[in-house]
């Protein structure tokens, strides 16, 4: 295909090799539609630079995808120690540090083809080297379909992870009228009617050209069809039977497969095959390939891939989960039997999680053949992956089947052991009841057998339950006893494990012994090599720290807790520190930064409750505090995440956010619906931060008829009547908002002003117009008017700058552009991007131009014109 109304990607290309080779190494993204030509740019890109090596991989579209395949097409192109660690089924670590190693050493041009169809494991390795490509002299360009990646989609998480600095974008347009028009005329074809039916759509564009003149398919599909109809009976055979393998067929496959002629190979390019130098013969894109392959009879498909699969089974070298696809797709009970569990423990290996449970899904439906124990086992590993990739519901259907298989062969051991991760996947999915229940059933059945691991395990895993409950004592004891089980064994996770939730138990009800067991619990852990138990243990000591208001020990904690999780890719605890580290900057005041903090988690956390909770909380905190529109959307999902019976650390959280919404409007009858049922709950238990801030609330409405015991200082002073050492507490604490509060409240007209400031430096808009009406009301002259009205009258809360950003991001402007416009810096444009995204509820920078575009009338009123 000619290269057209290409230049100027190409020139971007062609600048960025240049930089990489003085030492800028860099990502570049290249998006479009399927069939717009990304593969012809970059074939056009490698043979055009003379700067770089170049290396070409791809994913296919195999029903499950290959762990690392662009990878695998990689280490062919090369030697040394890739290839053969790749062979050999090295951990995944050893094999990404080897890639990154063959970046450093020879500076390279890597093209990864087609990523939207990537595995977990080549995904992760994108993020791993274009976290580091800043130490090479190479570039990775990896292309995509931009109109195929949803919000969630895991590659849209990966873009969102590289660094901006380092990371480039191409977006590749459809061909314009006037282009059509000149490829239609070279054709010998009139052009009217071609750019309307194709889009301006390369792909298509040369489908239509070479249909019957008569004729204007209507889509690709029909195209096709229409020009595999005229094959001949060998070329028909031949093209059937590559469509059938992704990506390109091997000339063996091929010459053992169909034993092709001369005249059927020209039959196969003339409909617009391309046969390569090595012999391979393929589609020229997948888009006709699956045209094809989709329209053949099932009979006729499951015997070609009956026949594929013969033939890659009698040759060495070839991956379980190539084999698994043809095995899957020629509905072959016993290959699918015998390959998906290699291939799912393959995928495994290397971290490709989501292609694991793939693997294990396709060998169900023929399981009912295997022996009930190994049944169960299988059921037991899908559990596990399904559990991975936070597919909770999948996971805790498997494991109840395996759970009844258990209880009728009579394993108790393995009865208890499912029973126990019943009980972790029904907390997870905020069924606190059924997840009691699952362990007291699990620890009845652990504890009539001789002790054991899983006992430990089981222990610590109720104790971590009390905790998350706020049954402090409990989930000590129980803690207490995995220790004990797993000190003399030397288990050093259980026994990691165990410290983490008594240490956190411990700092919980006010115990700073609480920090020698969670110190304890890390030390073990990087001393052992667990690399997510430490990660966890850096987790907790963050949050903790947090909780209890120590910031700079917080800082501390998470700084290193978050190189140590970026430097491994352990991205579900790193995103979990964020959500923390978002916390602990809106509580000192720094909202900007929190909403920066708060859109990363969002972008990157899944659906996973554990995570999104306190992000959302936070969410829902700042835009009442800032009074941004619909703070109670991401209130009501936290709640909803929380499911019908949530943990009391969840419930109270939300209660107290519940009830300064109310103080702001000056609701006190709600302010104690809100925070009554969580103290009633809380009271009983040892808590000194929620059960003060609760108090201080019901106390604040008069509805509190006795001081409580055990309360954190600054609200223990406040309900003394001690407010202006109250007040300074929460000075040297470093909260400004709560320190306002009381100055405000409680304070005369000196105080007030003083809360205003502290207000207004905040943009806590509510708060500040709640003191004005205050002071007002008892008499006090010239309260500062405060904000522009601009802003308060902006439906989403944008400034007048933030909506002229807005508006220029709708048009296609980066942050860089944007920036040179209104003569501010990038990184300042960074952050009014991150407030714009905060105040319209979007994680993403999509998102918010979609709504910008719908809304045009609310997002860019005549104000701010």
């Amino acid at each position: 295909m000619e290269l057209l109304e290409r230049e100027g990607c190409l020139a971007d290309l062609l600048k960025w090799l240049g930089a990489a080779s003085e030492g800028a190494g860099c990502v570049v993204l290249v998006g479009g539609e399927a069939g717009i030509g990304k593969t012809v740019l970059l074939e056009e890109l490698c043979a055009r630079q003379r700067i770089l090596r170049g290396l070409w991989g791809r994913s296919d579209d195999l029903s499950t995808p290959r762990p690392l395949g662009p990878l695998h097409d990689i280490a062919r192109q090369i030697q040394g120690a890739l290839p053969a660690s790749l062979s050999s089924g090295a951990n995944r670590n050893h094999i990404f540090t080897l890639a990154l190693e063959e970046l450093e050493r020879t500076p390279t041009l890597l093209v990864l083809e087609d990523m939207h169809w990537a595995d977990e494991a080549t995904l992760d390795l994108l993020k791993f080297l274009g976290r580091r490509i800043h130490r090479t002299r190479s570039v990775i360009v990896a292309s995509y379909r931009d109109d195929e990646l949803g919000p969630r989609h895991p590659l849209r998480i990966v873009i969102g992870d590289l660094p901006r600095a380092n990371t480039h974008r191409v977006v590749v347009a459809p061909l314009s009228e006037s282009a059509v028009a000149q490829l239609a005329r070279r054709a010998g074809r009139h052009p009217e009617g071609i750019y309307s039916t194709t889009a301006g759509n390369p792909l298509f564009v040369t489908e239509v050209l070479a249909a019957d003149p008569g004729s204007v398919p209507v889509t690709v599909r029909d195209a096709v069809l229409a020009r595999a109809a005229r094959l001949a009976p060998g070329a028909r055979a031949i093209a059937e039977l590559v469509c059938v393998v992704p990506g390109k067929i091997e000339p063996w496959l091929l010459e053992q497969a169909a034993r092709p002629d001369a005249r059927g190979i020209e039959g196969c390019l003339a409909m617009g095959m391309v046969l390569s130098a090595d012999g391979s013969l393929s589609f020229r894109h997948e888009l006709v390939r699956r045209a094809l392959e989709d329209s053949l009879p099932p009979p006729r498909k499951r015997e070609l891939h009956g026949k594929v699969l013969a033939l890659l089974a009698a040759r060495p070298g070839v991956s379980a989960a190539r084999r698994a696809h043809h095995a899957a797709c020629a509905r072959d009970a016993q290959a699918v039997r015998r390959l998906a569990p290699l291939a799912a423990a393959q995928a495994a290996s290397v971290g490709a999680h989501r292609e694991a449970a793939s693997h294990l899904e396709a060998m169900v439906p023929y399981a009912d053949e295997l022996a009930p124990a190994d049944r169960a086992r299988l059921l037991e590993q899908l559990s596990y992956e399904c559990f991975l990739t936070g597919q909770y519901g999948r996971a805790r259907e498997v494991r109840q089947i395996a759970l009844e298989i258990w209880r009728a062969t009579g394993a108790g051991m393995e009865e208890g052991d499912t029973l126990r991760w019943l009980a972790r996947l029904s907390w997870d999915e905020g069924r606190r009841a059924e997840a009691e229940r699952y362990f007291v059933d699990a620890v009845r059945v652990l504890e009539s057998l001789p002790p054991s691991p899983a006992l430990a395990n089981a222990y610590s895993a109720r104790a971590s339950l009390h905790m998350e409950s706020h049954e402090n004592d409990a989930a000590i004891e129980f803690a207490h006893r995995a220790i004990a089980l797993a000190e003399p064994w030397k288990d050093h996770l259980t026994l990691s494990t165990a410290l983490r939730v008594r240490g956190t138990a411990r700092l919980i009800i006010g115990d700073d012994s609480g920090w020698a067991d969670l110190e304890r619990s890390l030390k073990l852990a990087l001393a052992n090599g667990s690399q997510e138990q430490a990660a966890l243990a850096y987790t907790d000591l963050s949050a903790m720290a947090v909780s209890r208001r120590r910031y700079d020990d917080a800082a501390q904690y998470l700084s290193a807790g978050l190189a140590y999780c970026e430097e491994r890719d352990l991205d579900f605890t790193r995103t979990y520190m964020l959500a923390y580290r978002a916390r602990m900057r809106f509580e000192q005041g720094c909202w900007l930064a929190a909403s920066e903090d708060i859109e990363a988690v969002l972008l990157r956390a899944g659906e996973k409750p554990v995570t999104l909770i306190p992000a959302l909380r936070t969410l829902g905190h700042l835009r009442i505090r800032r009074g941004d529109p619909d703070a109670s959307s991401p209130l009501e999902k936290a709640r909803a995440l929380a499911g019908p019976e949530p943990e009391l650390q969840r419930f109270g959280t939300l209660a107290a956010i519940a009830a300064e919404a109310a103080w702001l409007v000056d609701d006190w009858e709600r302010v104690v619906r809100e925070v009554m049922p969580a103290y009633e709950r809380l009271s009983r238990q040892p808590d000194p931060r929620m059960k003060g801030e609760l108090a201080a609330w019901l106390w604040r409405a008069n509805a509190l008829e006795v001081a409580p015991s055990g309360i954190a200082e600054p609200y223990a002073m406040e309900i003394s009547g001690n407010w202006q050492d109250a007040a300074r507490s929460w000075q040297a604490l470093g909260c400004p908002y709560e320190q306002a509060i009381v100055l405000g409240w409680h304070g005369g007209e000196p105080e007030q002003r003083e809360a205003l400031k502290i207000f207004e430096r905040l943009g806590a808009t509510p708060a500040m117009e709640a003191l004005r009406g205050r002071m007002r009301s008892h008499g006090i002259r010239g309260v500062p008017r405060g904000a522009r009205s601009s802003t308060q009258k902006h439906p989403f809360g944008l400034t007048r700058r933030e909506a002229q950003i807005l508006e220029l991001m709708r048009d296609g402007l980066r942050n860089a552009a944007i920036a040179k416009r209104f003569f501010l810096s990038p990184r300042t444009v960074d952050h009014h991007v991150s407030a714009i995204l905060t105040k319209l509820g979007v994680s993403s920078r999509i998102e918010a131009i979609d709504i910008a575009r719908q809304h045009p009338e609310s997002v860019f009123p005549t104000s701010h014109g």
